[in-house]
Formats: C-alpha cells, sequence, structure tokens
C-alpha cells in the first residue's frame, strides 16, 4: 500500500509522505530515551516546527541533548516544489514556509545548535526518475555558504551567529581539536568572502559538483567564495582548485 501510494505522487506531495507527525514521533522517541538514560545525543536534520519544542534554548555548553538544521532546509519550504521537484526530494522532506521561519528563528534562540549541510552527488537523471525511484538528498558543497549568508543579508540571521553555527558550536559539541576557531595554534580553516556589487545568478559560474547541477539553480548570490584554505592550505583561489590541498584527518578530546 505503501510503495503505490509513493508511485501516485509527486514530488509536491512529499511532505505529506514523510510528515511533519512522524519527524515528531522519531525525534521525541530519541530525546526521551537520552532523557532517561542520561547520555549525550544530538539530533540531525530537523524539519518542523514542532519537533523544536523537544530542545532547550540557550547556549551550547552544559548541554546533553542537542540539534542540527541543514542549510536546504533553511533556503526552501514546500511551495519550492512545483518549480524543483525531485531535485529538492530528501530525508527528512522540506517542509512548509511556517516550519521553515521556525527554524531560522530556533537558530537566533538556541534551540538548534547547528547549521550542517548535504552533500548528496545524486545526477540530474537519477532526480528526475518517479518519486520512488529517485534518490533523496541535495549537491550543496559549492553554495552553501553563499546561499546561507543571504540569511545574513536578508537581516534574519547575524553574521557572528552563522559563524558560531556552522564552525565554533561544531568544533565545541564534537569536542574537535584545534579547529573551528580562528585562534594562534589551531589549523587554518578559512573562507574569504567577497561582498558583490550586484546579486550574481548562480548560473554565471560553472557548476563544480560531478553531478553538474544544483538546486539553487535560478537564484541569485550577493556574496561569493574567493579563496578557502583547508588546514592551512590553498584549496580554492582566483577560480582555481589548489592540486595540492590535502584534508587532515581530525583529533578528538576524549572526556
Amino acid at each position: 500500500m505503501g510503495s503505490r501510494l509513493r508511485r501516485r505522487h509527486p514530488a509536491r506531495r512529499a511532505s505529506l509522505i514523510r510528515d511533519a507527525e512522524a519527524c515528531y514521533r522519531s525525534s521525541s522517541r530519541a530525546v526521551a530515551l537520552a532523557r532517561r538514560f542520561g547520555t549525550d545525543l544530538h539530533v540531525l536534520h530537523i524539519t518542523t516546527a514542532r519537533e523544536l519544542e523537544l530542545f532547550s534554548p540557550g547556549p551550547l555548553p552544559g548541554k546533553r541533548i542537542t540539534a542540527e538544521v541543514c542549510v536546504h532546509h533553511l533556503l526552501f519550504d514546500d511551495r519550492d516544489y512545483p518549480r524543483l521537484g525531485h531535485l529538492i526530494k530528501c530525508n527528512p522532506a522540506i517542509k512548509a514556509p511556517s516550519d521553515r521561519d521556525a527554524l531560522r528563528q530556533a537558530l537566533l534562540d538556541g534551540r538548534l545548535d547547528v547549521i550542517g549541510s548535504d552533500h548528496a552527488p545524486h545526477t540530474r537523471e537519477e532526480k528526475t526518475r518517479p518519486y520512488a525511484q529517485a534518490p533523496a538528498g541535495l549537491p550543496l558543497v559549492q553554495h552553501s555558504l553563499p546561499a546561507l549568508l543571504e540569511l545574513v543579508a536578508d537581516g534574519l540571521l547575524p553574521l557572528t551567529q552563522l559563524v558560531h553555527k556552522t564552525s565554533h558550536a561544531v568544533a565545541e559539541r564534537f569536542s574537535v581539536e584545534r579547529r573551528g576557531y580562528l585562534r594562534e595554534g589551531y589549523w587554518a580553516d578559512l573562507v574569504l568572502v567577497e561582498r558583490l556589487a550586484e546579486p550574481r545568478p548562480v548560473e554565471a559560474d560553472p557548476i563544480h559538483a560531478q553531478c553538474g547541477w544544483t538546486p539553487f539553480q535560478g537564484r541569485t548570490f550577493r556574496h561569493a567564495v574567493r579563496t578557502t584554505l583547508v588546514s592551512g592550505q590553498l584549496g580554492w583561489h582566483q577560480g582555481r582548485f589548489g592540486e595540492d590541498c590535502q584534508g587532515l584527518p581530525l583529533r578528538f578530546r576524549r572526556r
């Protein structure tokens, strides 16, 4: 019955097939178990306003139960399905504008501690298959930061909060050594961003993901990444990748 239902409905029904109730039930069960046994828990991919009641507002230090929101759940809502279809099919599904707005607000009050991203390199051909066959996930590596900076430019998210939720809080929550801050003795993981004189269409630049597409096609951004340093090495500069740039293993502090 469930498989027949998924075959009949297009992508715009994704938020009903994987609905808010399903999200709340799974998140609330995980949180209840963590509280019962006094364990640490980090819940990924929060998508609904109702789930936010499960998490405490305020700063990260001292929390044992924390939550993350993905870039695409902050930037898209279910009004985008008619235009983008399965290109924005993801699990959990993108929900209503009211859910998206609640997620943005929860970044400000601290109920959402971390901003994450998706890195699913499915081809356009794969994503345009019927609902049941189309894989879930989006390629977001190239455009995550410029997309989030749109929230900053619109006055919806302070730049300091963007930096904290994507860098500082990640290193703090997972006890990553010498990462996440601009400090002496820390690894130089840096991005240099330019504020553009005029908004630039996404299509004006090449898509570097091997899948060759982006869900942000048709949008314009007011910022562009000019240089990326990874562990002190040039990963991207003056429109070119650093051929010798290699990532290093992360090290974690033992508790």
